[in-house]
């Protein structure tokens, strides 16, 4: 029976072999929508009667004997960041919403779609995808199913909440500097950042062109890798999309994990946390063998770097409605976006110098490792309308932004990630980050060069936690398949020195 709790690959496996038809799988979904995102808020709008034809036209597909799609009768739904056709584009703004609707879907959703997908409607988010909690100002908080009075993170707190809460079991969102993996985290869902370009972000509207990336959000990993195959690959539409025809990350989650190097990320990675979510990478460190611990250089210049680039194109891309609509920006999105337009185009040049500098820095500690372990968030889920500030081992921090303490340095090179949900007996969940090398790897299960030489590689995986093979085989697909590599990112003459 599919009922909220069913992952994406078994309802299409149901549809596809003719024992549930889509528009019933549909219509439960719609069901469930009705009922609960009145308390949730994770949806601007719901697609109810062209969600019910594409089903139907599914149905028809299958009885003609025509092949439905891999992901036949899936019911899907998109942050309102990507166009969907006929459908105002709000990107969580006041201001789009007096825009035409859009006249073609964004290649994310159209290949969902392309594969049987449904797509079920839009999803709420930070205005402009410039945030981290959701809290919208123009169409209400976005509420964590897990405590309706938590916030569900952000910027894509939608697209997480609509997964968590059983409304959708797979969701598209974007993530710049943790907007899919923090929301993620927070919810208690899997969450995929892939490898810069392998998704194109045609159709979607950007916060910082040189390292947005879109991703999905599923209740499992096969769910993760199914939508990964349908949207990635090749496409004119984005000229930073790789040309490379992509590979099938899912039929490399039953390899395993023999010969890969995981460690556990130190330093900046292990700081101003919360001892839950430290606990967190203990358990999968365990879990999986992790022994070895790896510091990255700078890594706390890197989120600084991070935040100024984000600042600059933001600041650029929005100039004109700063000009004549200011007032109808969300008052936070309006501040940072006011002084972000005032920043010298020296500190931008030299973060993006950093950036090259850091990128090489990274890719020389990825030699003699193949996957990260990191918490994806500092804490679990802040309280709707907590306080600006919070103190976390004696400093304070401000409370929203924290969130993104450990995603922000990761992002903005390119690395692919998969956050991965930890949820102890009576507590809020918690996430931890898989982090991939920024190099083209073999995804086998052989031993990559050096391994054995290395002498820290974990175990073959026996416990509970069934997820964590396929979870790190998939993140090591998704490096080898990648081209170009993060190292061919766009930035400034390289010339920084630390």
């Amino acid at each position: 029976m599919i009922d909220a709790t069913t992952p994406a690959p078994a309802i299409a496996a149901a549809v596809r072999a003719g024992k549930t038809r889509a528009r019933e799988v549909v219509a439960g979904a719609l069901e469930r929508i009705a009922q609960r995102d009145r308390t949730l808020n994770a949806f601007t709008a719901v697609l109810r009667e062209a969600a019910l034809a594409d089903a139907d036209a599914i149905d028809r597909r299958r009885a003609a004997g025509e092949d439905p799609g891999p992901l036949a009768g899936v019911p899907f739904a998109a942050k309102n960041l990507f166009d969907v056709a006929g459908l105002t584009t709000l990107a969580g703004s006041k201001i789009n919403a007096d825009r035409p609707p859009a006249a073609r879907d964004a290649t994310a959703v159209a290949r969902l779609r392309a594969a049987g997908a449904v797509l079920i409607g839009a999803l709420n988010m930070d205005e402009y995808a410039y945030g981290f909690s959701t809290e919208n100002t123009h169409y209400g908080p976005t509420r964590n199913p897990r405590d309706t009075s938590r916030m569900a993170g952000g910027s894509s707190g939608g697209s997480a909440a609509a997964v968590a809460g059983g409304l959708v079991p797979l969701a598209l969102g974007t993530d710049t500097n943790g907007s899919i993996r923090v929301p993620a985290a927070l919810c208690g869902v899997f969450g995929l950042k892939p490898t810069f370009g392998r998704v194109s972000r045609a159709g979607v509207v950007p916060l910082a062109w040189s390292f947005d990336h879109v991703g999905p959000l599923a209740r499992d990993v096969a769910g993760l890798a199914a939508a990964f195959d349908a949207i990635a690959g090749p496409d004119p539409r984005d000229p930073a999309c790789s040309t490379q025809p992509p590979a099938r990350c899912s039929d490399a989650l039953t390899r395993g994990i023999d010969g890969l190097r995981i460690a556990v990320a130190g330093g900046h990675f292990a700081r101003l946390a919360a001892d839950e979510a430290l606990a967190a990478v203990g358990r999968v460190a365990t879990a999986l063998g992790a022994r070895h611990e790896v510091s990255l250089p700078e890594t706390h210049r890197a989120r600084a770097a991070a935040q100024v680039i984000t600042a600059g194109e933001a600041g650029a891309y929005h100039l004109e409605s700063l000009r004549t609509r200011a007032a109808d920006f969300d008052p936070m999105t309006r501040e940072r976006l006011l002084a972000a337009t005032l920043l010298p185009a020296a500190a931008y040049v030299r973060a993006q110098r950093f950036r090259a500098w850091y990128r090489a820095r990274v890719a020389e500690a990825f030699r003699e490792v193949d996957v990260l372990l990191a918490p994806t968030t500092p804490w679990p889920a802040p309280a709707i309308g907590a306080p600006w500030t919070a103190r976390i081992g004696g400093t304070e921090v401000v409370t929203r932004s924290h969130l993104g303490v450990y995603t922000q340095p990761l992002s903005f090179i390119g690395l692919p990630v998969i956050s991965v949900p930890i949820v102890a007996a009576g507590a809020l969940p918690l996430g931890v980050q898989l982090v991939a090398a920024p190099s083209t790897r073999p995804c086998s299960s052989g031993s990559p060069p050096g391994s054995r030489r290395s002498g820290w590689w974990g175990p073959r995986l026996t416990l509970p936690e069934t997820w964590l093979p396929p979870g790190v085989q998939f993140l090591a697909a998704d490096a080898a398949a990648a081209s170009p590599s993060p190292t061919d990112l766009p930035v400034f003459t390289p010339g920084f020195t630390a």
